[in-house]
């Protein structure tokens, strides 16, 4: 039980990568938290989760919004005492072209993705820097390396959170934070899942392995990077991407 009696928080985990990091981090005896933005959402998920986990806790609450960000965080150390780790997973996509993306399109991905990391990065760092331990684990992309067509906004985001990151880790590491990221690469989640087969092998194509990851691939890089085995592993980015960008 690698997580035994701590608390984590993963954003976005109604569904998709931060549902199945719930599942990975209750399995290893972690003490989860629900974060989504729609209430039922959260409810039905920590529902589910009842003696599933050590303990489950839910939160709605919008990350691109400040003061809803912050009271979702002391909601959860008021109620645990303590926050360990803290996976900012909550993002959204707006594709298009730079010539045709609207500005709505560009702030809507850059609040949740960029922004949304920011408020929830700052607001568990000073729970974390006071008890001087915790782990962040910021979610980028292969996009957020390597850049993608009709992605202006989203690489944009990803590649930020990657500077934050790296910056974080500096600021953090002597009050005993650390801070990491994991760049996914072509991940099966429901959403891909719709995808038409043709589209599904070219994203198969792109990697050596042949390979689309699952969701689970993802979560058990969370999961190492929250344990004390990845303890001196701090301002790192970690792709897990099937060789995608070879």
């Amino acid at each position: 039980m690698r997580l035994e009696g701590k608390v984590a928080v993963v954003t976005g985990s109604t569904s998709g990568i931060g549902k199945a990091a719930i599942t990975r981090f209750a399995e290893e005896g972690a003490k989860i938290v629900v974060w989504g933005q729609r209430e039922e959402d959260v409810q039905k998920v920590v529902a589910e989760f009842k003696g599933k986990a050590a303990e489950v806790f839910g939160v709605a609450a919008n990350v691109a919004n400040s003061q809803e960000a912050n009271e979702a965080m002391d909601k959860i150390k008021d109620h645990f005492g303590k926050i360990d780790i803290l996976v900012n997973n909550a993002g959204i996509t707006a594709d298009a072209q730079l010539t045709k993306m609207t500005e709505d399109q560009f702030d809507n991905v850059i609040a949740v993705n960029l922004k949304g990391v920011y408020n929830c990065g700052q607001s568990a760092a000073k729970i974390m820097a006071e008890q001087k331990s915790g782990v962040i684990i910021n979610v980028s992309s292969v996009v957020g390396v390597y850049g993608n067509f009709g992605q202006t906004n989203y690489a944009a985001t990803k590649f930020g959170v990657i500077g934050m990151t790296k910056t974080w880790a500096k600021e953090l590491g002597r009050k005993g934070v650390r801070v990491n990221a994991v760049a996914p690469g072509f991940i099966l989640t429901e959403m891909v899942q719709k995808m038409p087969d043709k589209v599904l092998d070219m994203m198969k194509g792109k990697s050596p392995l042949g390979l689309l990851g699952d969701p689970e691939d993802i979560a058990n890089a969370f999961l190492y990077l929250a344990s004390d085995e990845a303890k001196f592993v701090t301002g790192t980015v970690l792709s897990v991407d099937g060789g995608v960008v070879l």
